[in-house]
């Protein structure tokens, strides 16, 4: 595996979205709605401004678990598919490139876009809100930006197997959009469902288990868990057991949620 020819690849990918400027329209909603959130949150309890760093990454991780996943699986559910429907996928592979580096390369450019225009749209809000902020506060923030980093790198890597699974791109956006669906807003509504069935006696125990099997959930027990003022609202401190929800476990597991699609992935489209 030549990692030159992941690097000119994912350089591409990552450079054809800083020209199209589709990094600068995605920082800009992360910037606005971030603002937003922080300085009019409380505007339904008669308050505005901004009032603490806990409950507003509170809202921001609930704007992150609809928004993010949902540009990243835009972003990335073509990355096969498109360029086999183009026909420069045969062109691509004529060249001395493998598969596993077309793929690779492409994943990391359009993760890059992704991660850049997330750091600097939340970023600003940091600048803006630094003389507000404390260091332990700063470190809440920058803690909350990394695993929305990793969020959308999760996501991504479940549409770059969509794409490399899907027969058309029409075939591979309809997959995109059903697993959205799926993770963001049905996942939590089934374990719930199956809860309040059973009287609570079914799913009780495993419940946190089969959270970590979501990678929107990880994502807001790793952000809401460690802010003990929120969390009670959530219920998780009732529900998660604090052993379980440790930063290196759950980070290890959004990890897990990167690689596993992406190596399907690979087998998939090496086939």
């Amino acid at each position: 595996m030549e990692f030159s020819q992941i690097g000119v690849i994912a350089g591409k990918e990552f450079w054809d979205r800083i020209r199209n400027r589709w990094v600068l329209a995605v920082a800009l909603v992360f910037t606005v709605f971030a603002l937003a959130i922080a300085y009019f949150g409380g505007a339904q309890q008669g308050t505005v401004g901004f009032r603490s760093i806990e409950f507003t990454i509170a809202s921001l991780v609930s704007l992150v678990i609809y928004l993010i996943p949902l540009i990243a699986l835009v972003l990335g559910f073509d990355a096969v598919v498109g360029e086999r429907e183009r026909g420069s996928l045969d062109l691509l592979l004529s060249m001395p490139i493998t598969r596993l580096e077309l793929l690779l390369g492409k994943y990391l450019g359009l993760a890059a876009a992704l991660a850049f225009s997330t750091v600097a749209g939340f970023g600003l809000v940091a600048i803006v809100l630094a003389t507000q902020l404390d260091l332990t506060a700063l470190l809440h923030y920058f803690g909350f930006m990394v695993s929305s980093v990793l969020l959308g790198m999760a996501f991504l890597s479940l549409a770059v197997m969509v794409s490399a699974f899907a027969a058309d791109r029409t075939r591979a956006s309809g997959m995109a959009i059903a697993l959205w669906f799926f993770f963001v807003l049905v996942f939590d509504l089934l374990l719930l469902g199956a809860l309040v069935v059973s009287g609570g006696q079914w799913g009780g125990e495993i419940l946190p288990y089969l959270l970590l099997a979501n990678p929107a959930d990880v994502f807001r027990i790793l952000n809401i868990f460690s802010l003990s003022d929120v969390r009670s609202l959530y219920g998780l401190a009732t529900v998660f057991p604090p052993a379980l929800a440790s930063p290196w476990l759950l980070g290890l597991v959004m990890l897990g949620w990167i690689v596993a699609p992406l190596g399907v992935a690979t087998w998939r489209f090496r086939r």
